[in-house]
């Protein structure tokens, strides 16, 4: 087993608690804007809450409020991400999404949902009727009266790019603590001192992005929060992989007040998911699966796309969104603390990370936090597991393959069990190279695994864990 972690020690000019792709992407920001960092996460591995869950989907906010602070986030980090994708080796598949009217109401919504991308500044929106929706995506199910193209909405690797974020902080000197909860704190006027499960930190200013219990921690810390987090709890269905070729865009429902809706497209890994469903809960912890939820799920699924009536199930899993009482993100600078709230970060947060990141930034020029840029910051690659890019056994020397549904290399594995990003979890391990993600679900490579990761593993193989 790994050693136990040690006390720790030193000071930081920036504290981030909470290793989600929100807090990965502000670790990365401050580190390149020349701060020291450290990254708190309290679980084993990054991505263990909200973030290791979503539709993977790079959205250009199109359908945001107009005005919203999401929505000029959204817009920020959709830019960087297309400017730096390539430098940090992350995925950007071309797929475009068609926004499907399926009834007369809906019909009735679309020219408002196309003026409301155009006030958004996606102004390449092309309305379509129902033949030339079908001349598109001939598979569609019967009942489609209209639609609208929006050419720029891709499709994403999910947990590569918020690994790809912390990594290259790291890289640039930051500092991760993983298995490390902040427990409580205070600030002096001038410096915070965080107590966690790992010993005290000292922090000029610290930023919670701690997701699923950003509200507890601003209680903890600065004795309130303006918000109550209200998990919503999102059921996927994972279809094999001969299904992804039923659809070549995202489809999208008309969104409603509450949700996005259901829905239908690839993933960057090769297979076509369905989800999510928007079910408010208590629990910020367990995203149960519901049978009954899971089959109306399906025959909604099979309804847009008659052909996945015929098409194996790989996987369900279920993930939480850190929803609010409000409808924008929270994230305020309180005044006098060095403190930021970064809260209430939806199902967008994937698309708008890399924005958030430096709307942060931005507000601690308020407490005068000043640095020097990097002149030349190193920018690390991360391994390629898309299915629509090159992939590691295609390479001589790779080791073999291991999980053979997934194509995984014996040195994709021991690449991801090193490194300062190391996995310390079997769930930590699959979000790096995919293992265990195909249709046997590691029936028959968890033996090769457990030989493997024996050792090298905050959570051991042989002790349950739910990673979905």
């Amino acid at each position: 087993m790994p050693s136990a972690p040690s006390a720790l020690q030193g000071s930081f000019d920036v504290a981030v608690i909470g290793a989600g792709v929100i807090g990965c992407a502000i670790a990365r920001r401050f580190t390149l804007e020349g701060a020291r960092v450290a990254v708190i996460e309290k679980a084993p591995d990054i991505l263990d809450g909200a973030s290791k869950g979503n539709s993977a989907i790079l959205h250009t906010g199109f359908d945001a409020p107009p005005g919203a602070l999401e929505t000029a986030c959204i817009a920020e980090g959709y830019d960087e991400y297309l400017e730096i994708h390539d430098k940090l080796g992350l995925p950007l598949i071309r797929s475009g999404a068609l926004v499907i009217a399926w009834t007369e109401e809906e019909e009735a919504l679309l020219p408002a949902l196309i003026q409301q991308a155009r006030d958004n500044g996606v102004a390449d929106i092309a309305p379509l009727s129902a033949a030339e929706t079908r001349a598109l995506e001939p598979g569609l199910g019967a009942g489609v009266r209209a639609s609208f193209r929006v050419p720029r909405e891709y499709l994403i690797d999910p947990w590569s790019a918020p690994h790809a974020y912390l990594l290259q902080a790291l890289a640039n000197g930051a500092t991760l603590l993983r298995g490390c909860e902040v427990t409580g704190g205070g600030f002096d006027g001038a410096m915070w001192r965080l107590e966690t499960t790992r010993g005290p930190l000292s922090a000029g200013i610290v930023i919670n992005a701690a997701g699923l219990y950003g509200d507890r921690i601003d209680a903890r810390l600065i004795g309130h929060s303006d918000f109550t987090i209200r998990p919503r709890k999102g059921q996927f269905i994972v279809y094999d992989k001969p299904a992804a070729a039923l659809a070549t865009h995202i489809l999208l429902p008309v969104p409603s007040k509450i949700t996005k809706g259901i829905v239908v497209c690839r993933t960057a890994f090769g297979n076509l998911i369905v989800g999510p469903t928007a079910e408010d809960q208590d629990d910020r912890e367990t995203a149960a699966l519901v049978p009954e939820t899971l089959a109306a799920l399906r025959a909604r699924g099979e309804e847009i796309l008659p052909a996945l009536a015929g098409q194996d199930v790989t996987a369900i899993y279920a993930g939480l969104r850190p929803a609010s009482e409000f409808k924008d993100y929270q994230i305020r600078a309180h005044a006098g603390l060095n403190y930021v709230t970064v809260g209430a970060i939806r199902s967008t947060g994937l698309s708008s990370a890399l924005g958030t990141a430096r709307h942060v930034h931005r507000l601690c020029a308020e407490f005068g936090h000043r640095g020097t840029p990097l002149a030349a910051p190193v920018w690390p690659q991360v391994t390629g597991i898309s299915e629509y890019g090159p992939r590691d056994w295609q390479c001589p020397g790779n080791g073999g393959i291991v999980c053979h549904c997934e194509r995984v290399t014996r040195r994709e594995i021991e690449a991801a069990l090193s490194g300062p990003l190391a996995a310390q979890s079997l769930a930590g391990l699959k979000r790096r190279t995919r293992v265990t993600m195909g249709r046997c679900q590691g029936f028959y490579c968890s033996a090769a695994l457990a030989a493997l990761t024996k050792g090298r593993l905050t959570q051991p193989m042989t002790e349950a864990e739910d990673d979905r």
